[in-house]
């Protein structure tokens, strides 16, 4: 019955001391819950995506002298495996087709064997451009470079046999040659092979027909795969996903006893979802848990702000016979009233919040993930009570007396041992930052060899020491310029203050611990704000730069083997409504040493405006300076870093490199000289790469361009795709910046980050409204005892505010101050740390300027209010407050 009355007079009597508890707990566990639900939402998403990307899911490759029935049927049989079809392998020594009176031919390829109903169980991996999906169908690049379409006679050559004569039935296009035509079994690492440019398509009783002779006499020339689709009932998280896959594919290679390789192409594709989602762990826990420590420290310091008057109320009750046991319970019911109204009003706003905002009321993809969500975001909420509320009552409880609790606390200085612990936070983020960037920011491992992946948490030590000690140091910064700098605050205050200047500034002396305390919540707030609007506007900005790289231009049109830009009517895809510029660009593929890279064409002159090309791109000088120097040199070229590094090239060495001529199709060696490094260049699928003239190139090699970049100016570039597709027909391959967003080779900078950042900008500015607001309102109600006796003694409305604006101005000064200083110093340090998110990393910061801008403003008004408030409470009959006190 005394617990319920003391809850009751809580209520009635405190409530804003009641509600600014539960509002702090609230926040926290509503913020942990909506970063819980976004973290296994982007999981789940990164897996999805992941297994959506994959044509073929294994390729079960029979060994020589291995029987393919038998492969065939185990794998049909795993328990993994949904689908299986045999694919038949043949390698011809060429094609031939007379188009016109003349005669084309091309040199080696492959002629694929296909099972009947394959382009439906495996539609990602064959598109169809022109005739039928069946029969006879010829790859989009062969069928330009035998002129061929469809009603065209080709001839397929065969080692040792005839050629063989078919009609052409379709022709398409193959999106995942690259791991159609891979290597099975190759080492980790090794040497990607660049896929045939001569493709033929058959029907698997036709190639059976042409090649079962091939079979039996050179049985090297051909191979059988079984392509695989895996059931997609997978664990949402893509580590556990790509151990499943792994597992099952080492499974059946046992169960094969060796007659069989997998290439295992959906473990591959998880594989890099898996480090992406340990950068989204590594995002929540960077950005997520300063938000829910400020909250924390928030429900701190609105328990602290009456903590002068529980221990008057405990003293008086023990004064009235009242046991440490029945203070203890009262705290206690106190304590569990908080935690329970803060735990339900957090898990509600989170679901509202992931309803509204992240797209599902739940906290997690799975049931097992919602509550085990929910479960960490209460059990957070009771222990930021307990450590606020229930133990500083519990120890007031056990350990004061009357006396003890009238008893003023002494004006003891802080030691110096407390420097010596702020320089040492500091120093140890600096120490940790420079330890972790010595060797480049690699937050995420995957060492070679090992299956799993590992997050290096000693890193993120720097940002949060950076953090924390920024707090500590503007306390005792604070803390000691109230102590020490009488005189120049007074000269500071005078303006405002007047007369009472000195009264004011001995007030603020006696109070500066308070003070320091609400600066530090404000700063500390302010710094997690800007941190995490800076970090979010960087990595918007470096989502749009790496769809930009990915596709080239705002939308490029990849032209096949029989057409060129020269061929094309540029002027008149220039008069396509939307397409501003058309830039042509050519792109090969060229044996450095024994390796094989992408060669590009271009126009240095015009190149840089078209792509946007960006500085970061380039070393040892801007995308300009570069591309001027190349301008200068006819057989100049920009080499990648890693080429650079591979072959230990000085500038000025000549390049002899083979380059597949034009014409004739066959290697030729032609001579470059390297005149600087390129990281980075659009459209580039891998790090090694070479950027030349593309007049040099055409005259070398008779190449013409074969890719075209369109810029769009302000048209939305998926629209403007659609009549550049309308314009040029099914042969070429058109591709849109907004779509690449979505297929962008991270796929964590493929996940919409929108929703999460309005989250997490929402809360900041909540916690910096009641950061500067709510705590300097206690504080300052605290107070009121001290307003009304001054009010009482003749003190005016003036006077009274005097002493509040002095105390606003030092929280607004100090705070803001102190948190744009650790802002800028931890975005910097953020973003730098998380250099693996961004491909490539920024040039420089983006700085939400209209965010800040309202961020600041909310605080200035919460902290005005704060005052306001105060002031009409000083406004009040003397008798009646100190009554009510």
């Amino acid at each position: 019955m005394l617990s319920l009355t003391w809850l009751a007079g809580l209520v009635r009597r405190r409530p804003l001391r009641l509600i600014g508890t539960a509002a702090g707990v609230a926040c926290g566990v509503a913020l942990l819950g909506s970063l819980g639900a976004f973290l296994t939402a982007a999981k789940s998403d990164m897996t999805r995506r992941a297994i959506a990307d994959v044509g073929v899911d294994w390729q079960v490759e029979a060994q020589p002298g291995a029987n393919t029935t038998t492969v065939l049927e185990a794998t049909r049989h795993d328990a993994h495996v949904r689908i299986a079809e045999g694919v038949w392998f043949a390698t011809t020594t060429g094609l031939s087709s007379t188009s016109n009176g003349t005669t084309q031919t091309t040199g080696p390829g492959q002629v694929l064997g296909l099972p009947a109903g394959y382009t439906r169980s495996f539609p990602a991996t064959v598109r169809l451009l022109l005739g039928t999906d069946h029969g006879v169908l010829l790859a989009q690049q062969t069928a330009a470079n035998l002129h061929a379409t469809v009603g065209s006679s080709v001839s397929i050559g065969r080692a040792g046999l005839p050629a063989a004569r078919v009609r052409v039935d379709g022709i398409v296009d193959l999106p995942q040659a690259d791991s159609l035509f891979q290597k099975v079994g190759a080492p980790s690492g090794a040497q990607p092979q660049a896929p045939p440019d001569n493709v033929v398509l058959l029907a698997e009783p036709a190639w059976h027909a042409v090649f079962d002779g091939l079979r039996r006499a050179r049985p090297d020339q051909v191979r059988f795969q079984v392509h695989a689709r895996l059931d997609h009932h997978l664990p949402h998280d893509p580590a556990t996903a790509f151990t499943r896959v792994t597992g099952a594919a080492r499974h059946l290679e046992v169960g094969l006893s060796g007659s069989a390789l997998v290439g295992d192409n959906l473990a591959a594709t998880l594989d890099a979802a898996r480090s992406d989602a340990l950068y989204a762990q590594l995002l929540f826990l960077l950005l997520g848990l300063p938000g829910s420590v400020l909250a924390g420290l928030l429900t701190h310091a609105v328990a602290a702000s009456a903590s002068a008057r529980r221990r008057r109320e405990f003293a008086l009750l023990r004064a009235r016979g009242a046991s440490v046991a029945t203070l203890q319970r009262l705290a206690a019911v106190e304590a569990g009233a908080v935690a329970a109204v803060g735990s339900v009003v957090g898990i509600v706003a989170a679901a509202i919040i992931g309803r509204v905002e992240l797209g599902s009321g739940t906290f997690g993809a799975t049931t097992t993930a919602a509550v085990t969500w929910a479960v960490i975001a209460i059990v957070a909420g009771i222990v930021v009570t307990l450590l606020a509320v229930a133990w500083p009552a519990r120890r007031d409880a056990r350990t004061l007396t009357v006396v003890a609790a009238r008893a003023r606390i002494g004006d003891a200085r802080p030691r110096s041992a407390w420097w010596f612990i702020d320089a040492s936070v500091l120093g140890g983020a600096a120490l940790v930052f420079w330890l972790a960037g010595r060797h480049g920011y690699s937050l995420v491992l995957a060492p070679e060899g090992v299956p799993t992946v590992s997050v290096d948490y000693r890193a993120l030590a720097g940002p949060f020491l950076l953090w924390i000690g920024a707090g500590l140091l503007g306390w005792h910064v604070v803390e000691a310029a109230l102590r020490r700098g009488s005189s120049a605050i007074r000269h500071g205050l005078r303006p405002l203050t007047g007369s009472l200047t000195a009264p004011v500034v001995a007030t603020l002396r006696r109070e500066r611990r308070d003070l320091a305390g609400a600066v530090v919540l404000v700063a500390l707030t302010i710094a997690f704000a800007i941190s995490t609007s800076v970090f979010d506007s960087t990595y918007s900005q470096q989502t749009a730069v790496d769809a930009l790289l990915t596709n080239g231009a705002d939308v490029t049109v990849v032209l096949p083997g029989n057409h060129s830009a020269a061929a094309v009517d540029a002027e008149a895809l220039a008069r396509v409504a939307g397409v501003s510029h058309v830039e042509p660009m050519r792109h090969q593929f060229v044996y450095v040493g024994a390796d094989l890279q992408d060669l590009y064409g271009v126009n240095p002159a015009t190149i840089v405006d078209a792509t946007r090309l960006q500085n970061s791109y380039f070393v040892g000088g801007t995308a300009r300076a570069l591309m001027a120097t190349l301008a200068r040199t006819p057989d100049g070229a920009l080499v990648s870093a890693e080429t650079v590094n591979d072959f230990q090239l000085q500038k000025g060495d000549s390049l002899h490199l083979r380059v597949r001529d034009g014409t004739s199709g066959a290697l030729r060696s032609v001579t470059f000289h390297y005149v600087g490094v390129v990281k980075e260049f659009p459209t580039a699928p891998r790090d090694s790469f070479v950027v030349a003239n593309g007049s040099y190139l055409a005259s070398a090699t008779s190449a013409s361009p074969n890719l075209l970049l369109l810029e769009t100016r302000g048209a939305r570039p998926k629209v403007v795709a659609e009549r550049v597709r309308r314009a040029l027909g099914p042969g070429a391959l058109v591709t849109d910046l907004d779509s690449s967003r979505h297929v962008v080779g991270s796929s964590l900078t493929a996940v919409d980050l929108r929703s999460l950042t309005r989250v997490e900008l929402g809360f900041a500015l909540v916690l910096a409204a009641a950061a500067g607001g709510l705590v300097l309102a206690l504080g300052l109600a605290d107070r009121r005892r001290n307003f009304a006796i001054a009010t009482a003694l003749g003190a005016r409305s003036r006077q009274v505010a005097a002493f509040v604006h002095a105390e606003a101005l030092v929280v607004v000064l100090a705070g803001v101050m102190t948190g744009l200083l650790a802002g800028a110093a931890l975005s910097a340090m953020l973003v730098r740390v998380l250099t693996g998110v961004f491909d490539p990393p920024p040039a420089q910061l983006a700085i939400p300027w209209g965010y800040l801008g309202a961020m600041l403003l909310v605080t200035l008004v919460a902290i005005a209010t704060a005052a306001q408030f105060t002031l009409r409470a000083a406004r009040r009959p003397p008798t009646e407050v100190l009554r009510d006190l």
